[in-house]
């Protein structure tokens, strides 16, 4: 349980590090670049070790799959990007790979 909560939390960062990213103004701003930087280090330490104990396949898909969904919900809430049918579908298709493999991990 506890490699599932560090994936959680590497997830987590990765957005953070993904939204300082966007806040740097094509790396102009010298703090959302130290936070991308920081943020970017602690995703990948914490994917890291989840990898210890979750299988790689199933952790970066998980990992890649939520980053990404959670990413297009601040891009629509924070900075107003368009969400489209056909991107709320393919976000949805993501979800539905990612909790796939998770199910045929068991």
């Amino acid at each position: 349980m506890q490699s599932w909560l560090i994936l959680g939390g590497a997830i987590v960062a990765e957005v953070v590090g993904t939204t300082c990213l966007k806040m740097s103004n094509g790396l102009t701003r010298p703090w959302p670049i130290a936070g991308m930087v920081v943020f970017y280090c602690v995703s990948f330490a914490g994917l890291a070790l989840a990898l210890k104990t979750i299988d790689m396949s199933i952790a970066y898909a998980i990992w890649a799959g939520l980053g990404i969904a959670l990413i297009t919900l601040i891009g629509v809430y924070v900075y107003s990007e368009p969400l489209t049918a056909w991107r709320s579908i393919c976000i949805v298709l993501i979800l539905l790979g990612v909790i796939g493999l998770n199910l045929s991990h068991r």
